[in-house]
């Protein structure tokens, strides 16, 4: 696929990710977080085998294939999504956004270090300006991100299980569909959440039965469309553009938060908020290889 189009996706990717955010921030209001993310993440699966089953693309995995849905599933659902839920319940929406923001400079440089595909100087430049992006977005209007707690701590976990789940499906990318990788990987992890959610939530998924109308609005974007589709065109992603490039565009979602908690919410977007955003896009432009792509381009329509 043109790597424009990859790049196309990746950004609604985000905008759909940046809306998630204040949407589950909105649900766990109801429904404690483990609880309300093992049936969010079932759902997702769900919704994805449907949407493989209609474009035909379901198959069995191989044999050899499974320890490794099952290792992604652990990563990329499990671990990501339970620290996930239980960091953004502990800490303030400044910290979790900062901390978020590691995820591409933690993605690089592992990337650099096992898999030896080392970002040239244009995308480090780019990496190190979105984090930048990133810092100013959230610290803007809030004096500052707070004290590191556990729910920082939990946050971080969260990134670096995903950060090390996109090694997996980058490597699986060769032999199964990254998007059939998605629905085995969400419906293995959501059992897993649910025994968790058994034990530290117990008798949670009554609160179910009592939250207002408006939740199971949120609920349906949420699993349907921020998680089923938008995982499965980020994995795909991953497999067409590689984990680095991928997740350079991940400094895209702390903005587009901004932009859901505005919406959903009822927070506040000032002009600090566009400066950020301003860094945000040089940074994917540089990080993700864009810039690349046009110098390269450019010599070598000159020396035609």
């Amino acid at each position: 696929m043109n790597q424009w189009k990859v790049y196309g996706i990746l950004t609604f990717v985000m905008l759909m990710w940046g809306f998630n955010l204040p949407s589950v921030k909105y649900m766990v209001r109801f429904v404690d977080p483990v609880t309300l993310t093992s049936f969010r993440i079932l759902t997702a699966g769900i919704s994805v085998f449907t949407l493989l089953a209609v474009f035909k693309l379901l198959r069995w995995p191989e044999k050899n294939e499974w320890k490794y849905i099952f290792l992604a599933s652990l990563l990329n659902v499990v671990g990501h999504h339970y620290f996930l839920s239980s960091g953004l319940a502990l800490t303030s929406g400044t910290n979790a956004g900062l901390v978020l923001g590691t995820g591409p400079m933690l993605t690089a440089v592992l990337v650099s270090l096992i898999m030896r595909n080392y970002p040239s100087k244009l995308q480090w430049f780019g990496v190190v300006v979105g984090m930048i992006g990133v810092s100013a977005t959230v610290l803007v209007g809030n004096g500052g991100a707070n004290g590191m707690n556990i729910g920082d701590v939990f946050v971080f976990l969260s990134i670096l299980s995903q950060v090390f789940s996109y090694l997996i499906i980058a490597k699986m990318a060769h032999t199964l569909d990254p998007r059939l990788l998605t629905g085995y990987m969400f419906v293995i992890g959501s059992v897993v959440l649910f025994i968790i959610s058994l034990i530290q939530e117990p008798g949670e998924i009554r609160a179910f039965a009592e939250v207002p109308p408006n939740f199971w609005l949120a609920f349906c974007f949420s699993a349907m469309l921020g998680t089923a589709v938008g995982h499965m065109l980020y994995n795909y992603s991953i497999g067409q553009a590689g984990p680095t490039k991928a997740a350079i565009f991940m400094n895209f979602n702390t903005f587009f938060s901004l932009v859901g908690a505005s919406v959903i919410l009822g927070e506040e977007i000032t002009t600090r908020h566009l400066f950020g955003l301003i860094l945000i896009v040089i940074g994917v432009i540089f990080g993700s290889g864009a810039a690349d792509d046009i110098i390269r381009k450019r010599k070598k329509r000159l020396s035609t």
